[in-house]
């Protein structure tokens, strides 16, 4: 299929874009399947994005900041998340596209603005799973000594191919994995419980040169800008339930309802890991383990426990379905931003099954050759780079437009409004900072991945914008109005 197919003559010339009509086949072309997803599987759509990080991941921050800056930084990144997710209810109801974040900054910044953050969050969602995919290899490899390329290429394979089979399977296997991942949450609190010392959190040597340094801060106030990113993991990816609007049966209740949900189990989820794999444990045992939920296990029961292998095997479920959600996300984002034509258009077909199937494919094999790095800690701080700069944009989006458009139609408004997603902007500012401070060589690599697409963009794609696509419709729709008023 060619760039250009269904295309007539260029529609108009608006600003720094030119449009292009298509024709009806070529919308008929990507559709995707809609009333598949309630509010419940919505909810256990956020949790499923994001609970891999309950698993692995998260501990680095100790190495950064120890426990109290991982504390410190923990609690901050809470309230960004808190914020921002009540704000994207509100965005995720009233413009309910399948480009989510890019959706919402199309309407309120234009064409540029959208496609920076559309960008971003897929910068985000294409690195994730192979971070990910490293720490499926830590968990199998302590459980069946298997690890490196082949467990990452039989994984992506694997969740990839589920994906082409349907949306409707595809959420439902999710949410049973999901289900199956907090079950192994609850043996873990239960089995760590009994075990739990304060004086566990503080065995982390301190640096007698970090400004600050103490037994919570071994690495002083610099500690805390050091754990920021590995707090982010905590809570990443929940920003990416609105990218299934198109495939909610109701948005404008939907949405709102399951992301606030999501966002409500993982604080619970997030805050009981963080306090007791180090406190029945070891903070500096949990610093770089690869699989931190049996180590503390392992520490406290034996190496051969049963209630370690058990959580090593129910575990993986954790990973797998963060990983199996994500792949999801990146497919939609690729999707939305392709069929509008900011990516190549052949990546937004959409296959019988009412499933884009390149959109699937193509990051999944980028994601894999990423992998094969095998450096988690890095590419989490390159999936931050990514997911911080898209949090930025998306809540000054809303502050705009509930200040240019204060009677668009909100099925459901922000707390506090434009306070609350004013907090969640200043605290991704700190978070984007935070990225060059745990590795500069991690955010430069961001920043030329991110720089790749954006001289596409700049050099040929925002010539050739689909008009009809629904998130340039809305704003031509938006136009229409403001000029009959």
């Amino acid at each position: 299929m060619s760039e250009h197919n269904g295309q007539t003559a260029p529609a108009a010339k608006q600003g720094a874009v030119d449009y292009e009509n298509v024709d009806g086949g070529y919308m008929a072309q990507r559709q995707l399947k809609q009333g598949t997803a309630g509010w419940i599987l919505l909810a256990g759509l956020g949790v499923s994005y994001v609970i891999s990080g309950d698993f692995a991941g998260w501990n680095f921050g100790f190495a950064q900041g120890g426990f109290g800056g991982m504390l410190i930084a923990t609690l901050l990144i809470a309230l960004m998340y808190s914020c921002m997710v009540f704000g994207l209810a509100e965005l995720s109801a009233m413009i309910p596209t399948a480009g989510g974040g890019y959706g919402f900054a199309r309407r309120a910044m234009g064409p540029v603005g959208g496609f920076l953050t559309g960008t971003a969050i897929l910068l985000e969602y294409a690195i994730a799973p192979a971070a990910i995919a490293v720490f499926i290899g830590g968990y199998t490899g302590e459980l069946l000594g298997i690890d490196g390329p082949v467990v990452y290429a039989a994984f992506y394979a694997v969740f990839v191919g589920i994906h082409l089979r349907g949306t409707g399977e595809a959420l439902k296997i999710m949410l049973a994995i999901t289900a199956i991942a907090v079950l192994a949450l609850v043996l873990f609190v239960v089995g760590m419980l009994p075990h739990f010392s304060w004086d566990n959190l503080t065995n982390i040597p301190v640096n007698t040169d970090a400004a600050g340094a103490s037994v919570w801060l071994p690495e002083g106030y610099w500690g805390i800008w050091g754990a920021i990113p590995f707090a982010i993991w905590l809570f990443l990816a929940v920003e990416g339930v609105p990218l299934a609007a198109e495939e909610s049966k109701d948005p404008a209740r939907d949405m709102p309802k399951g992301i606030i949900t999501a966002m409500l189990i993982l604080l619970l989820l997030g805050g009981l890991v963080l306090f007791l794999a180090p406190g029945g444990s070891s903070a500096a045992l949990m610093a770089d383990h690869a699989a931190p939920l049996v180590g503390a296990l392992q520490h406290v029961y034996g190496e051969s426990s049963l209630l370690a292998t058990v959580v090593n095997v129910v575990g993986l479920a954790g990973l797998i379905a963060s990983f199996f959600s994500i792949i999801f996300a990146y497919s939609r984002q690729v999707f939305a931003l392709s069929r509008a034509g900011y990516l190549p258009r052949w990546l937004s077909v959409t296959s019988a099954r009412k499933v884009p199937t390149l959109a699937l494919v193509v990051p999944g094999v980028f994601g894999f050759l990423l992998s094969l790095t095998g450096a988690g800690d890095l590419m989490i701080t390159m999936a931050v780079f990514g997911a911080t700069l898209s949090y930025g944009l998306m809540m000054a989006s809303h502050i705009l437009l509930r200040l240019r458009e204060p009677d668009m139609e909100r099925p459901y408004r922000t707390p506090g409004g434009v306070l609350t997603t004013g907090i969640a902007l200043l605290l991704s500012i700190v978070a984007f900072a935070s990225t060059f401070v745990v590795s500069q060589e991690a955010a430069l690599w961001s920043a030329v991945f991110y720089g790749v697409l954006v001289a596409y963009f700049a050099l040929y794609s925002r010539h050739h914008l689909v008009a009809q696509a629904p998130e340039e419709e809305f704003e031509a729709l938006a136009r229409a109005e403001a000029e009959l008023q």
